[in-house]
């Protein structure tokens, strides 16, 4: 079977490895020249199986009316004469029903814990090598009337078979001695112990290396212009190398992985997708003081920023910003992130040096993904991760391979059916 995959990013290249091992001839079409530089590209670089519940959540509406006005917000919304946005925005609240909330933090549990096994097993198979970092993440605490909730989010993920804990400040700062600066603001830290971290771009490299090495072919600075489909099913991409030559390329199945720009490519097929960008914003900082720089990934829950060792760096991410495909970066929403690693790792790492990037993340409403066949026939899906692309990719690509090879997929997931 020949398979034609759109976009090498995470989602794409995982596609393409696993679809590779179960025996297709795979060819991957990237508008880039390599894998992983857009939404990859610098991501907070957690595999966050412990935070399975989405945006959409019962308290999220008061929340995000709190947060109105402020430009440092965690969310800030502009609104936009755009339809989609306002669609996105309705069907957010909506999933913000308690019983939304349960099943879609149920889908995304399970994915992410088969995601985690199968980047484990991936890893160990291929010796492949990101920066990768064990041992958990810490969710830090900080307010009191936050941490009073976590005995119940623990009771949920201990529910779903995810394995945490809860430390007082003396056990965490033990745990992890990069704690120590901050140690008099804890109220109180959630472990997820079998977290991990990581370079998701070099991942993505890394493994479109693998992936080429087992005669994956990778068509970079190539850009999809149009499908072309007969009736109801497809039957070609039209696409443009970088020297402005067009050509048609054909394949038995088609595999979408596009991220914040898959609903722009499927619109022309009358597909319209529950997806919108949200930018996010991360700076990677070198570390200048090794001794007290945190080793376990760390996630502060009230100011939604994440903090990642990433090598000789940290990488700080956070924010989410929906304003439609602009990707001009706003100075003060790099500022507030830059501020969270001064105030709470002190002359731990140069700021003045850091590498300050922006990206947008491919959202659904309640945070599950599309995976799965389109309505349209030979194209299938792998896309919508939003925050959570390096936490699913592996299980995702796996998933996605057996549903285009016939096979049945693992997880407990609402996958995608034809209908």
């Amino acid at each position: 079977m020949e398979v034609l995959v759109i976009g090498a990013g995470l989602a794409g290249v995982t596609s393409a490895w696993y679809l590779s091992q179960a025996g297709c001839k795979v060819t991957v079409v990237e508008r880039q020249p390599g894998p992983g530089l857009e939404t990859s590209y610098a991501n907070g670089g957690q595999i966050s199986v412990s935070h399975p519940e989405p945006w959409a959540n019962p308290g999220a509406p008061a929340t995000v009316l709190r947060w109105l006005g402020r430009k440092d917000a965690p969310l800030l919304f502009h609104p936009r004469a755009d339809a989609a946005q306002w669609r996105w925005a309705l069907a957010f609240l909506r999933e913000c029903l308690p019983a939304r909330t349960a099943r879609n933090t149920a889908a995304i549990a399970h994915l992410a814990d088969y995601s985690r096994d199968q980047l484990r097993a991936l890893r160990a198979s291929t010796g492949i090598e990101y920066e990768a970092g064990t041992g958990g993440i810490l969710h830090l605490f900080m307010d009191a009337r936050d941490f009073e909730h976590v005995p119940a989010k623990l009771q949920i993920l201990l529910d779903l078979g995810i394995r945490a804990r809860i430390l007082d400040p003396d056990q965490a700062t033990a745990l992890e001695p990069g704690l120590a600066a901050m140690r008099n603001r804890l109220v109180g830290v959630l472990h997820g112990i079998d977290d991990e971290c990581g370079n998701a771009h070099l991942f993505c490299r890394a493994l479109a290396a693998k992936a080429q090495e087992a005669g994956v072919r990778f068509l970079f600075n190539t850009t999809l212009n149009a499908f072309e489909a007969l009736g109801q099913t497809i039957s070609g991409l039209r696409v443009e190398d970088a020297d402005g030559r067009s050509g048609m390329l054909r394949a038995d199945a088609y595999v979408l992985a596009a991220g914040s720009y898959s609903p722009l490519l499927t619109h022309s097929l009358g597909e319209r997708l529950p997806i919108y960008p949200v930018k996010g914003y991360s700076i990677t900082a070198p570390i200048i003081d090794p001794e007290r720089a945190p080793h376990l990934s760390l996630t502060d829950e009230a100011r939604r920023v994440v903090c990642s060792r990433l090598g000789n760096f940290l990488r700080v991410a956070g924010t989410a910003e929906l304003n439609g495909y602009n990707l001009e970066p706003d100075p003060a929403r790099s500022a507030a992130i830059t501020q969270w690693l001064n105030e709470h790792l002190p002359g731990v790492a140069d700021a003045s040096q850091a590498e300050h990037w922006c990206g947008l993340r491919p959202t659904t409403p309640g945070n599950v993904p599309l995976i799965g066949p389109a309505r349209t026939g030979k194209l299938f899906f792998n896309t919508g991760h939003g925050t959570l692309g390096w936490t699913l990719a592996c299980g995702s690509g796996r998933a996605l391979a057996d549903i285009v090879t016939g096979q049945k997929p693992e997880p407990d997931f609402p996958f995608l059916r034809s209908r």
